[in-house]
């Protein structure tokens, strides 16, 4: 069984932060659940686009307010507290925060813990991610 809380994750090395945004990572890779699982927050005002090409993410809004929007198709989402979006095609997206959101994250393969956006808006698939 694993325990963990929140407030613990700065102390524990767990969060991680880039321009717009901080992430708290509860659960990575280490852990073996085969997912990863993270309580993000956008910064108010924050325009990230992104593309997962070696992730799929599931999110789901707990408070906040925003909007996705999907480059491929143009089609804008809004995001509120009870909405969730899955990038299961590995989808380019830009994600805006009108407000500040926070939103609880899962990844598939999961991440090692220390990931940021590259050039693209991905997180690198390493070996060490994959083995």
């Amino acid at each position: 069984m694993i325990v963990r809380k929140l407030s613990d994750a700065g102390t524990q090395g767990r969060t991680v932060s880039a321009d717009g945004w901080e992430s708290h990572r509860l659960l990575l890779k280490s852990d073996g659940a085969g997912f990863s699982f993270h309580i993000t927050r956008i910064f108010k005002d924050a325009v990230l686009p992104m593309h997962y090409q070696n992730h799929i993410e599931s999110v789901y809004c707990i408070s906040g307010f925003g909007e996705i929007k999907d480059v491929a198709s143009g089609a804008v989402h809004s995001i509120e507290p009870g909405t969730i979006y899955i990038l299961d095609k590995h989808d380019k997206h830009i994600l805006r925060a009108f407000e500040e959101m926070e939103l609880a994250c899962v990844f598939n393969p999961p991440l090692i813990g220390r990931e940021v956006h590259n050039a693209e808006g991905a997180y690198a698939l390493t070996a060490e991610a994959i083995a």
